[in-house]
């Protein structure tokens, strides 16, 4: 990016903000129905393991679907690609909103998340290529869309909830028609060159070593993400709007970390060694909470202080599979997510089943564990990392100039 005009990471074309837009409502769906899940579980006669199950059928077929988003994009192309996920979305979060029992809401959640995969998968790609200012304000842009609807889900979630727990689905389904309308109205179409990739593109993908090395980290330490954001509202056992505020100040810490905080330290010391540092800190908080998850202040704080960790992992490893292979972004990205999406999926449900054999502090150090695990990859994957950090010298020194750059 050295070169590049440092003009500001938010003066963008029109197009990179619908899909802007588009994406902080689809981010929203990841914590929507954290703040019901308690409501859920009591309206519809649930089960915590099955209740858990709205996120595993979500991710996991979020996770799959990411195998096959860039063999569709390179037929149909980016914006259809980008409606078709939106339309998906629409649906099958009415489709939810509108069900009578758990089996259903978890099977059209699962709906939900081949919309989701379609349209996350190709939203980065179409961003990176439209936004000014070079794939670090891209990305920047990205985690801010990120960081602001992982937020707002729960905030926007514990206020519908308090209503019923269907209203944070027709919540989605409003705003994810506008994101649709406004991807239709100002996404360019015109002149995209297509090469077909063939379905064996992400499988290749992953045999790539250093890909491969940050995808099952990112596996791991997206088991500890989940248990942190799914499992957490069972024991806190506040009300809606309790929960909503609770994770609204997660998605908050999140977002200034992913924005901020990550650049800045990227500007001073390698992508791996803030991971080092990062995850570590991450899973004594995971013990801190799981030992004091009896006490809700505590488990609050340790709850928002798990944001500021996991906003600065999201941008790293983000920035680390962009310039992990010389592959194209779109399949780097669908591999690496597939690969990541599945810890997502299995945590919910397991942290559940721990605290039902055991107690809540289990699922809590289970997910330490994990995190450690992801670290414990890094490190012993680092030599063949070793090009990540040496194209990111100076990354988080261009991405931070680019955010704080002056708007004139």
């Amino acid at each position: 990016m050295n070169g590049t005009p440092q003009g500001s990471v938010w003066r963008q074309p029109a197009q990179v903000w619908a899909v802007a837009f588009a994406c902080v409502v689809a981010f929203m769906g990841i914590g929507l129905v954290d703040p019901i899940l308690p409501a859920i579980a009591d309206s519809l006669k649930a089960s915590p393991v099955e209740t858990e199950l709205l996120f595993t059928s979500y991710l996991l077929v979020t996770g799959l679907a990411m195998l096959i988003t860039s063999w569709v994009s390179s037929r149909i192309g980016a914006k259809a690609t980008l409606l078709t996920g939106l339309a998906l979305i629409v649906v099958f979060a009415l489709l939810c909103a509108m069900s009578g029992g758990v089996d259903w809401v978890i099977g059209f959640r699962a709906g939900w998340g081949l919309g989701n995969a379609l349209f996350i998968s190709t939203a980065l790609a179409t961003i990176v290529g439209a936004a000014s200012g070079g794939s670090g304000a891209a990305i920047v842009l990205y985690e801010a869309a990120l960081g602001l609807g992982i937020a707002i889900g729960p905030l926007l979630g514990g206020l519908l909830g308090e209503v019923s727990w269907r209203g944070p689905f027709f919540g989605v389904v409003a705003l994810m028609a506008i994101g649709f309308i406004a991807v239709l109205a100002l996404v360019r179409d015109g002149g995209e060159k297509r090469e077909p990739m063939p379905l064996s593109a992400p499988f290749r993908a992953l045999g790539r070593p250093a890909l491969a090395i940050l995808a099952v980290a990112a596996l791991f330490y997206n088991i500890g993400f989940f248990v942190l954001l799914a499992f957490s509202p069972f024991p806190l056992g506040f009300g809606a709007m309790g929960i909503g505020l609770t994770f609204f100040g997660w998605g908050v810490a999140l977002a200034v970390t992913s924005v901020w905080v990550a650049p800045a330290l990227m500007r001073r010391i390698s992508r791996t060694t803030v991971i080092l540092i990062t995850l570590p800190l991450l899973a004594i908080d995971l013990i801190v909470a799981g030992l004091l998850v009896a006490n809700p202040t505590a488990l609050v704080i340790c709850i928002i202080v798990g944001g500021l960790m996991l906003g600065i992992m999201n941008t790293v490893l983000t920035e680390a599979v962009m310039e992990a292979t010389d592959l194209p972004r779109s399949v780097a990205s669908s591999a690496y997510s597939a690969v990541r999406f599945l810890g997502g999926a299995m945590a919910p449900p397991v942290a559940a089943a721990l605290a039902h054999a055991y107690n809540d502090t289990v699922p809590y150090l289970f997910a330490a564990v994990s995190v450690l695990i992801a670290a414990l990859t890094i490190l012993l994957g680092r030599r063949a990392l070793s090009h990540i950090d040496d194209a990111g010298e100076g990354a988080g020194e261009d991405a931070e100039a680019i955010l704080m750059g002056d708007a004139a």
